[in-house]
């Protein structure tokens, strides 16, 4: 039975399970869609790559048809595909991939109403030093994010990772990293996008108390110059001012009496969070 504190939903073991079933969909749909890039693929293809793996496995795409109303049509892809400058909702078509560019592929899928949400950002071919460190720090950040998470903590201690970790790695980085505050992690479970957000930045100990059977998704964005962002005329994706690359990795994760169990990730995270020096929990597989 789910359970919803201040609009939070808390769920099941069972429910759980079902949302790893799911992330273990969007992680080969990942794995299959990173394979196919290259330079001279479009990202048209790329999204029916994504929309193979998902149907073949019995789910349904979770970003197909997103925010359709009345009076909005709903995002027209799969999944999202998001190059260079493009921080995120990136839509699939005629855009031709070259040596050098960074995609970011976001990807979802629902399995008997459950979600699954996680990103990705993928070099094509031979690509900038500081492009390959931006995905490098972005990724780090959301695992460092995701290992301060803690049961009795709270949602805004992964903030501040993710913020504690993009200040640390600009050490070696010639100027600051632009951190995207205008997207957000969330929670995640019967619907995608749920209470609460999960900020890339901020103090910690603030927000929902991290208890069993409450399922985020961690994603930091970083960008090689300011973070301000604009939407272009399809409505949907969402570009950096200055034009600066924009990197984004995500996953859907849960704490457990045992430890940390991420649902996107095949391992469950395990090797990552062990490099961390953190428990892993996973409920089944």
């Amino acid at each position: 039975m789910r359970l919803r504190r201040r609009r939070v939903e808390i769920k099941s073991v069972d429910e759980l399970v079902l949302m790893r079933r799911a992330g273990l969909v969007v992680a080969d749909a990942l794995v299959a869609v990173r394979d196919r890039v290259r330079s001279g693929v479009t990202t048209a293809e790329l999204n029916g790559v994504a929309a193979e793996v998902i149907n073949s496995a019995g789910a349904r795409p979770s970003f197909l048809g997103y925010g359709e109303s009345p009076t909005r049509q709903g995002f027209p892809g799969v999944c999202c595909l998001s190059v260079n400058d493009e921080i995120v909702h990136g839509i699939g078509g005629d855009r031709v991939l070259a040596d050098g560019d960074l995609i970011s592929i976001d990807c979802g899928a629902i399995v008997e109403g459950w979600h699954g949400d996680a990103a990705i950002t993928v070099e094509v071919g031979a690509v900038a030093a500081e492009r390959r460190h931006l995905s490098q720090a972005t990724r780090s950040a959301m695992w460092h994010g995701i290992a301060a998470a803690r049961l009795g903590g709270r949602v805004t201690d992964i903030s501040a990772a993710i913020e504690a970790r993009v200040d640390a790695l600009e050490v070696d980085h010639e100027r600051p990293y632009g951190i995207v505050e205008g997207f957000v992690g969330h929670g995640i479970g019967s619907a995608m996008h749920q209470e609460p957000d999960v900020p890339n930045a901020g103090r910690p100990g603030r927000g929902p108390k991290i208890i069993p059977g409450l399922a985020l998704a961690v994603e930091p964005m970083l960008t090689l110059g300011e973070p301000d962002h604009r939407l272009l005329g399809d409505g949907w994706t969402a570009v950096t001012v200055d034009g600066s690359v924009a990197a984004h990795w995500e996953h859907t994760m849960t704490v457990t009496e045992h430890g940390i169990w991420v649902l996107t990730a095949h391992d469950g995270g395990e090797s990552e969070l062990a490099a961390l020096g953190v428990r892993f929990g996973p409920l089944a597989n």
